[in-house]
């Protein structure tokens, strides 16, 4: 570097929005419906609201071919690209924050935290 240069770093952090409540989300949920592709960005309680309304469709639904997010390619994340009995991780680890429970943000979740989280009535 130069004598007189000013070296300058820079950090882009990127947050996400409840769509629903304007608080900060902790996941962005994919679904799809008749054909078409949505994400909605939304915190732990109001991801787990979606899930718990959509869980009598679910339950008596069939599994088809994977709803495609529009260009991307790729499955949309949500309940129907994982077994019913897999627990959502981000939801796992958004209840174990909440009831200070400490895990990694990366990982495999320990069972015994897993257990403790459809004890207290997680999906």
């Amino acid at each position: 570097m130069m004598e007189g240069q000013v070296r300058m770093a820079q950090e882009v952090i990127t947050k996400l929005i409840d769509d629903l409540d304007g608080t900060e989300a902790t996941e962005t949920v994919s679904f799809g419906l008749d054909s078409e592709s949505y994400e909605i960005d939304l915190n732990a309680k109001n991801a787990a609201g979606l899930r718990k309304a959509l869980d009598r469709y679910l339950g008596a639904a069939r599994s088809s071919s994977a709803v495609r997010a529009s260009g991307s390619g790729r499955r949309a994340r949500g309940k129907s690209t994982r077994s019913r009995a897999e627990a959502d991780p981000k939801l796992v680890r958004a209840w174990a924050n909440e009831n200070g429970i400490e895990i990694s943000t990366r990982g495999r979740i320990p069972s015994e935290v897993l257990e403790q989280y459809k004890a207290s009535g997680g999906r």
